[in-house]
């Protein structure tokens, strides 16, 4: 296991992928890019027949660079690091904080690429890798990336502490489908390791991730509730819809103890937030029914003036 840590201070559990896993994704990567331009060569030679010979020699050039360098970038950008051989193999390229790369992350390893991958067939790319502690390429130095292994036993995998009572099942018409498996893992990370962090550090981090969501999912949380809260519920409703989708079912939601009593101490894993107490388990107060007016009783005076004796 590395020793990966985020500006945050947050330790992802991944693990780097070394030399021969790397080497066996880029195999597999270019005997399809190979293949590819060999296809698209054959129509390429038809195609400028009737051109000289220089100009013959710079379209096949163009397009060997256009294959082997800026189709990888390409996908690497389009797939956040995960090319047909890294599928194949469980890898994925990731920024140093553990987050998805970007287009000028691709384009600095695909330039690099070229130089320490097809220009000296992959010699100077080994040595770095061994040489390196993480088993980085003079490639992921320069564009501050680092290639792991998505694929790690399920035992050590922590669970996703359970959202408040209050938040769950609160976002089941929530659209999920804009948020990347990058920023699900950076959520996941955080939320099993979020004990361990320092008050303010996490409470930080915590801010950060859920406003990358909310400009994901277009939806932002309740007001007044906490960004770690609202983190694990939108986690939980996810995870109910995948149980949805495998089993044909998701699990009950959470259901808040009736009557509900609300902790003497503020829970610390949620930033101090208490759910507020259900509609259901306040009793409804029972309607006064209206006191009728009291006609006035007419007493007779006594005879003989002044006091009655008791009968």
């Amino acid at each position: 296991m590395s020793d990966l840590v985020t500006g945050d201070a947050v330790v992802l559990g991944l693990r780097p992928a070394r030399v021969p896993s790397r080497g066996l994704a880029f195999v597999l990567d270019l005997v399809v890019y190979f293949t590819g331009y060999q296809l698209i060569n054959i129509g390429l030679i038809f195609a400028v027949a009737s051109l000289d010979t220089a100009a013959t020699a710079a379209v096949l050039v163009g397009a060997f660079l256009l294959f082997m360098i800026g189709v990888p970038i390409a996908v690497e950008t389009l797939s956040h690091g995960r090319s047909l051989g890294k599928l194949a193999c469980g890898l994925r390229v990731v920024r140093d904080d553990g987050g998805p790369i970007r287009f000028r992350h691709a384009l600095v390893r695909g330039a690099m690429g070229a130089v320490e991958l097809l220009g000296t067939s992959g010699i100077v790319a080994c040595i770095a890798s061994l040489v390196s502690e993480r088993g980085r390429r003079l490639g992921d130095v320069f564009a501050g990336t680092l290639v792991v292994r998505e694929r790690v036993p399920g035992a050590r995998l922590q669970p996703v502490p359970p959202p408040p009572p209050g938040l769950a099942g609160r976002f089941t018409g929530l659209d999920l489908s804009g948020v990347p498996d990058g920023l699900w893992l950076a959520i996941r990370q955080y939320l099993t390791r979020m004990g361990q962090l320092d008050p303010q550090v996490g409470a930080g981090m915590a801010v950060r991730l859920a406003d990358d969501l909310v400009a994901r999912t277009g939806t932002p949380p309740p007001p007044g509730v906490p960004a770690a809260a609202y983190l694990a519920a939108v986690v939980h409703e996810r995870q109910s819809r995948d149980a949805a989708r495998a089993f044909g079912a998701g699990p009950a939601p959470y259901a808040a103890p009736a009557p509900y009593a609300a902790p003497a101490a503020a829970p610390q894993q949620y930033g101090g937030y208490v759910p507020p107490l259900p509609a259901a388990a306040v009793p409804p107060a029972a309607p006064v029914a209206p006191v009728a007016p009291v006609a006035p009783v007419a007493v007779e005076k006594p005879r003989g003036g002044g006091f009655a004796p008791p009968g």
